[in-house]
């Protein structure tokens, strides 16, 4: 059955595209027919006949724009325009044949018709670009296919729709206007008649994350008309110009000051929306001099002192005022600061965390939150730990406060972050902050929380055989279980455990995780509980860390940190202090003890997206070093219920980033080496 999937998933979206892959066929057959597959069809004594333009309508042959578009000019098009059918047939795949079919024969007919129309009519102005244009007569598909391609990214949610859009204007504006073919100004006008119809296109409702990217497609594309006009001459509508006079130097400090500008903008930097608007400036007052100049003296003379093409120079400062309007307009979003404070000044420190967790209560690792390496951001009444990994703010858990403004301070962090230029996401968050994030955020499961309940618990049945068997065993050898605290221990006590978790992160290729694993220096917190299996002669045998669970103004629970074991010590060490503690907790009136959910530990289903492929190969180089997988299954033995914890983000394009961020989190202090480390001998265990 497996094996079958694939094919037969193949052939029931085949039967979905028929018009595309008829299309696609007739074109490859008139291909063969006519040998524009190996040879230009434009040298062809066929090609007058069958192709479209203002001269073929001007000489009565109306069926052109018909026969034309069934024909291919050049067999390098071949290779461009069949994955330009994706367009249209993901267009038929969503939208029905009827559909597809209709957008393409209205947008291939218009676009031809419309540019011989508008070309018609510049012919007859002292417009050279359109004059000539007009004895132009061109074949291919292309008109039709970018309408396909336009009505599919009318379809895609948001806010991929307003990047595609964004992204497909600009290079067909770019392409026009550097090179300036019939074909470039077809696809324009088929791209523009979807555009007005659906009206998909609406940057003014848009979020300030979307104005800063924006504005970085724009400014990438007017920088790669700059750079273009370094490499070759331009010959679109607005005017002919020489290739200018540069070395490769010129062009590749073009480039990288246009990047680094662009990439700026991105993340809202003032400075750099700054530049741009200087530059517009610049730009506005270079026109009004030309302006001037060209009334005073004329176009020929003026190109001539000066020995330059002045009518590209006023198109390409045109479209930079034009654009500059655009960045006036978004200016609110280019006040991003990376370093600034979130929330409301002063910050909370980790103890009115504390305090606050203390009234309110928090979920199973929300006691994680008053760690060292957090930063804190209130609003209201409500907190959010998070830190600052990778142009992220890396949230922990769910926010600390009340409950009825969970959903309030959800979205005031949000936007707080992308104020200040950060992509805000949520790590090991529950169902109640999933429900509380914006419309349109994605979500993908990465633990799931292991929790016991511990009224009325009793390890009786065969089903807790192991857990009964582990306590009878200890019982029998002489083993001693107390719950205490660090700092209640004595010296000797204390040094048996710091050797045993030296000795633990001694064998592994990297140091002590962080973020949601502690260590003994947040086990010496006075909340914490230490759970210690101490063997007749006076040895440690192992320990546990549990955190505090606060609720309605007590401890409702505990969470499982630290476990560590001594080499040689009580067999099921482990089995026997998560079972003991359960037992104290219970009789002390606890309602829950959560064992944590092992990171990196979760399965996912082949379309979990790229986030998941992250986790797992993360997984997959840890597990060696930290066992998540073993230990998630080790805690199976004591029957929890699962909860669900998720990362929430904002879209994939934030998923880089976010995965840095989380490298970072888990691992701060790991080397370069110690990653590679890691790596080889995973690579040694699979081979």
């Amino acid at each position: 059955m497996g094996k079958n999937t694939t094919p037969s998933r193949a052939l029931g979206a085949a039967r979905r595209i028929p018009v595309t892959l008829g299309f696609a066929a007739a074109v490859l057959v008139i291909g063969l027919l006519t040998g524009s597959l190996w040879q230009p069809f434009t040298a062809s004594d066929l090609f007058p006949s069958v192709a479209y333009g203002l001269p073929a309508l001007g000489a009565g042959r109306w069926w052109t724009p018909v026969t034309g578009t069934f024909f291919v000019g050049s067999p390098w098009l071949f290779l461009a325009g069949f994955p330009a059918l994706a367009g249209i047939g993901f267009l038929e795949y969503r939208r029905g044949s009827r559909v597809a079919a209709a957008t393409f024969a209205v947008g291939q007919l218009f676009a031809v018709l419309a540019a011989a129309l508008l070309l018609w009519g510049g012919s007859l102005l002292p417009w050279t670009w359109a004059q000539q244009q007009a004895d132009v007569l061109s074949v291919g598909p292309s008109a039709g296919l970018f309408a396909c391609i336009a009505a599919a990214v009318a379809l895609l949610p948001s806010p991929w729709r307003l990047r595609a859009w964004t992204v497909l204007l600009a290079c067909l504006a770019v392409a026009l206007f550097y090179y300036g073919s019939l074909p470039d100004l077809e696809r324009l006008l088929a791209v523009g008649l979807v555009l007005g119809v659906t009206r998909s296109l609406r940057p003014q409702r848009v979020n300030v994350r979307e104005q800063r990217l924006l504005a970085f497609v724009v400014l990438c594309a007017l920088g790669a008309i700059e750079i273009l006009g370094y490499l070759a001459p331009m010959t679109g509508p607005f005017g002919f110009s020489a290739a200018t006079s540069g070395s490769w130097i010129d062009v590749a400090v073009n480039t990288v000051i246009v990047l680094v500008v662009a990439t700026a903008l991105r993340r809202g930097r003032r400075w750099a929306w700054i530049i741009v608007i200087v530059y517009v400036a610049l730009n506005a007052v270079l026109v009004l001099l030309l302006i001037m100049v060209l009334l005073l003296a004329g176009l020929p003379r003026v190109e001539a002192d000066l020995g330059a093409d002045v009518t590209s120079v006023l198109a390409s400062s045109a479209l930079w005022i034009v654009a500059g309007a655009y960045f006036v307009l978004v200016r609110g979003a280019f006040r991003a600061r990376p370093r600034a404070q979130l929330g409301a000044s002063p910050a909370p420190t980790a103890q009115e965390v504390k305090t606050a967790l203390h009234a309110d209560g928090g979920g199973t690792l929300s006691w994680m939150t008053t760690w060292e390496g957090m930063s804190y951001a209130r609003f209201g009444s409500g907190i959010v730990a998070y830190q600052r990994r990778s142009g992220v703010a890396l949230a922990l858990a769910d926010p600390i406060g009340p409950e009825a403004e969970r959903a309030q301070t959800v979205r005031a962090f949000i936007e707080a972050a992308e104020a200040a230029g950060l992509a805000p996401c949520f790590f090991s968050a529950g169902e109640a902050t999933h429900a509380a994030v914006p419309d349109g955020w994605r979500s993908i499961v990465v633990a799931d929380d292991t929790v016991v309940d511990l009224p009325g618990l009793q390890f009786t049945g065969k089903a807790w055989s192991a857990v009964r068997t582990s306590l009878n065993r200890a019982q029998r050898e002489g083993m001693t279980f107390r719950l205490s605290r660090l700092s209640d221990e004595s010296w000797g006590v204390r040094q048996q455990l710091s050797a045993i978790s030296d000795s633990w992160v001694g064998e592994k290729g990297l140091p002590e995780m962080g973020f949601t694993l502690g260590t003994l220096h947040e086990a010496a917190d006075p909340e914490v509980r230490l759970a210690l299996a101490v063997s007749p002669a006076g040895d440690v045998d192992g320990f546990l860390s549990w955190l505090p669970v606060y609720g309605e103004g007590a401890i409702r629970g505990w969470t499982l940190d630290l476990m560590r074991r001594r080499e040689g010590g009580f067999g099921p060490v482990m089995e026997y202090l998560i079972g003991a503690s359960a037992q104290q907790f219970s009789n002390e009136g606890a309602a829950v003890m959560s064992l944590s959910g092992a990171p990196l530990a979760h399965e996912y289903p082949a379309d979990a997206g790229v986030i998941a492929d992250l986790q797992e190969r993360m997984a997959a180089m840890l597990e060696p070093v930290y066992g998540f997988a073993s230990l998630h299954r080790f805690k199976q033995k004591f029957h929890p219920r699962y909860e669900t914890m998720y990362l929430l983000y904002r879209d994939e394009a934030d998923l880089t980033r976010i995965g840095a961020a989380l490298t970072r989190a888990f691992l701060p202090h790991a080397t370069l080496r110690q990653f590679a480390a890691a790596g080889v001998d995973l690579v040694r265990q699979e081979h």
